[in-house]
């Protein structure tokens, strides 16, 4: 039998749960009347569009159309299924959910997730007491020790050591009974080419615990301890890790960048080290691969401002260059600094010379998105006449995707200072390129529906109002929907209603209960955005937005149906048309062709 929570458990979670609080952990809201704005953690955008009404637990982006309740949120934030979203905001609020039966476990009974997790934790908890207690790891201590790395550092981040040989963490999961095919597809050994047996993929390297949000071991990074190559090497993507989606230390980080307002965002695992030994807790390292669009949407969800620090060397300047590229196009580039430190220096070495306070004023004097391009462009090309035009061209393509006419104006009178060229002749030179996109949006061509606007405010209605469902059933307004999903939402709703009214259940969750029931995406972006949608509803405006929607009906059946005759009438079908004209008279006319009823149907 599938493992299953007890629906009472799940209601006594939902209730127990502040979706405010919880999504207020991920994204910075602002109150907006009765609801909260921010920028939505789902796509990218630059105005906040995603909104949350705490009165209806009920969350909806306006951009992209992700809505749903507290567990849709948890599920999709965190990657997670219904069951484990349930679990984890069981745990926040302290309520216990049954356990799975006592006994050998297979993997059918628990998730294949939960299992890798689970290898996870085994294998820190092996790599640290390695590191920490073993003899085995005193060259590795000694190393530690030498770049400055105290022993509450190593305990926080659970740093550990892989000895050198090809099968200490095979051996040890063996011994344990684990089955090995899944220590591989936790990224943990590798299957040798003989296809016969299992080797440890970290060896003789110092060894970096990747969390999640959820303090979750998901992966590993490990570091020679000497000029081996390569000096890096990281866990593979596996169903628990996504290098795209994941920062190292950001689990620890998390609280005090929200605090700050702002992160900064390291290279490297020493240097993100470093930042924290030196007091810069908000401060977070991308793993081995260059800032991505979820790395932003992560840190924007929790703070304004990212400052990101880079190295001075080649590499440093372009793994710069790439993240800007990402942010002009993405977002406002006010939210971003470029500290790149001077040559020779990465984090690290800096903090140890120089200390915090030289690196926080250093910070607060990092380049903007532009200033730094302007600065990059002026290095490359030099400020000889063909350098400073060449400046200019360069500079046009990133300045013309600006859709801020201010902050455009600005960066020209930089580039103006900058080169000694006069701003209105650059201003002139940008201005084609300018003009171009701005005249270059496609035209909406949408044209409104009357009919269907009715149908989403009867729905918005009935989902607001729920007092009023009663009447929409006498009135038999659902039958008349013409919208497929408008319909079956609407039949949703009505069954929910008169399962909560059985057992006098709140009404007010309806809309969340609906959410949580439907297996349809669409149906709970529908939902969860009409819930949201609030309207001031009142019972007289309600009776008079359903007479509106009859009248209505009744002229378009009336339309239909005189379109209908006209065509019996063409083809001399009289049968027909008898039957089109009586129908035609019980529309017009009911009181003559008998008590039609409260609808047109």
């Amino acid at each position: 039998m599938p493992y299953t929570i007890p629906a009472e458990k799940i209601s006594e979670i939902k209730y127990a749960s502040d979706i405010l609080e919880i999504i207020s952990e991920s994204v910075v809201l602002k109150k907006s009347g009765r609801n909260y704005l921010g920028l939505c953690p789902f796509h990218s955008e630059k105005t906040p569009s995603f909104t949350v009404t705490p009165d209806k637990q009920m969350f909806y982006c306006f951009g992209c159309g992700e809505g749903g309740n507290v567990f849709t949120f948890i599920m999709k934030q965190e990657g997670l299924t219904f069951p484990e979203a349930v679990r984890f905001l069981a745990g926040r609020c302290r309520i216990t959910i049954p356990e799975y039966s006592k006994g050998v476990v297979s993997e059918n009974q628990i998730n294949e997730r939960d299992i890798l997790l689970q290898i996870n934790q085994q294998a820190m908890t092996v790599y640290h007491d390695m590191l920490i207690k073993s003899d085995d790891g005193a060259g590795a201590r000694s190393y530690l020790e030498r770049r400055g790395i105290p022993a509450n550092i190593l305990t926080g981040f659970k740093i550990g050591y892989a000895p050198p040989d090809w099968g200490r963490l095979t051996q040890y999961f063996s011994r344990l009974g684990t089955a090995l095919n899944l220590v591989e597809k936790a990224g943990l050994i590798v299957r040798r080419s003989s296809g016969n047996g299992y080797y440890d993929r970290f060896r003789d390297r110092v060894i970096f615990p990747i969390f999640n949000s959820r303090h979750q071991v998901i992966a590993f990074g490990g570091r020679v301890m000497d000029t081996s190559l390569p000096k890096y090497l990281n866990s593979p993507e596996t169903p628990v890790y996504s290098k795209s989606k994941s920062l190292y230390g950001f689990d620890i980080a998390r609280s005090f960048c929200r605090q700050a307002g702002e992160v900064f965002v390291a290279e490297g695992y020493m240097d993100l080290l470093s930042l924290h030994l030196h007091g810069i807790q908000n401060s977070t390292a991308t793993l081995g691969t260059a800032m991505t669009e979820e790395h932003i949407r992560l840190l924007k969800g929790i703070c304004d401002k990212i400052i990101l620090v880079f190295d001075s060397d080649q590499a440093g300047i372009k793994a710069a260059q790439r993240c800007t590229e990402l942010f002009r196009l993405h977002h406002q580039p006010g939210d971003i600094r470029i500290l790149v430190l001077p040559e020779g220096e990465d984090p690290d070495t800096y903090l140890q010379k120089y200390g915090s306070a030289a690196f926080r004023k250093a910070a607060a004097d990092a380049y903007g998105v532009f200033s730094f391009l302007v600065d990059i462009a002026i290095q490359k090309h030099g400020l000889s006449l063909e350098g400073k035009l060449r400046v200019i061209q360069e500079m046009e393509a990133p300045l013309s995707s600006l859709s801020d006419a201010v902050v455009r104006s600005s960066v020209i009178r930089e580039i103006s200072e900058r080169t000694g060229i006069d701003e209105s002749a650059i201003q002139e030179k940008y201005r084609p390129a300018i003009h171009s996109r701005s005249t270059s949006k496609p035209l909406d061509t949408r044209t409104s529906d009357d009919h269907l606007r009715f149908e989403k405010r009867l729905i918005a209605m009935m989902l607001q109002f729920s007092e009023i469902i009663p009447e929409v059933i006498e009135r038999k307004l659902i039958e008349t929907l013409s919208d497929p999903l408008l319909k079956s939402i609407a039949m949703d709703i009505v069954a929910c209603f008169d399962r909560m009214k059985q057992f006098s259940e709140h009404m007010d969750d309806l809309p969340s209960l609906l959410v949580m029931e439907t297996d349809q995406i669409e149906k709970k972006k529908i939902i969860a955005e009409y819930s949201i949608q609030r309207e001031e509803w009142r019972r007289e405006g309600c009776l008079k937005l359903m007479d509106q929607y009859a009248a209505m009906q009744k002229r378009r059946r009336v339309r239909l149906l005189q379109q209908k005759i006209k065509a019996a009438e063409e083809s001399h079908d009289d049968r027909l048309l008898q039957q089109l004209l009586k129908d035609f008279q019980m529309v017009t006319c009911p009181q003559e062709a008998g008590d039609y009823g409260k609808t047109v149907r």
